[in-house]
């Protein structure tokens, strides 16, 4: 005979407690799996394999939402310098929208339309630029650069889409460069 025939309140309060310790695992579990997950998606939002950066954003609390704006809005304002979106400037954003994992119809594309056919109000800039010094803020140096330089150069190449006055002349005009510099300096 065993106590488990003998003691039905000790195996209540055992199977309780097991059932607690497993519930407990299970939410570990799907945690993990949520991180690795976010991990994977705000790697093909920024298009940064940075391990460290990808860390700093995920200590950060960041979602892949977020960042996708975060990450399109230098594109947009790169491609708004000289008040014109070119269609290569356009098919470039969305383009660089695609690899992000953005389908076509869903709401961030749209949203992403809207901005491509009017000029986004000034506000949104200096929301991003709110953001972005929180953010380089609460990121050590060297993680700070990485993600500059990926968001950076995002935005060159569409302002290389372009490529000047029929194929001549520098890729990047004086006010996109300007724009360019704008945007660097929200990360200082």
């Amino acid at each position: 005979m065993t106590t488990r025939h003998l003691n039905p309140d000790a195996i209540r309060l055992e199977e309780s407690f097991f059932a607690e310790e497993n519930a407990k695992l299970l939410e570990k579990l799907r945690k993990e799996a949520r991180t690795r997950e976010r991990r994977v998606a705000l790697k093909a939002a920024l298009r940064i394999d940075d391990e460290d950066v990808i860390d700093a954003l995920v200590e950060l609390d960041l979602y892949p939402e977020t960042v996708v704006a975060f990450g399109l809005v230098p594109l947009v304002e790169v491609a708004w310098a000289d008040g014109i979106i070119e269609s290569k400037e356009r098919e470039a954003i969305l383009r660089a929208a695609h690899e992000r994992g953005i389908k076509d119809g869903s709401t961030t594309c749209r949203l992403l339309e809207n901005w491509l056919d009017r000029k986004p109000a000034p506000e949104m800039l200096v929301t991003w630029k709110v953001y972005v010094r929180t953010i380089a803020a609460q990121m050590p140096v060297d993680r700070r650069l990485l993600l500059k330089a990926g968001i950076l150069a995002q935005a060159r190449e569409i302002a290389e889409a372009a490529g000047g006055f029929l194929g001549f002349g520098s890729k990047v005009s004086e006010v996109e460069e300007k724009v360019l510099s704008d945007l660097a300096s929200a990360f200082e």
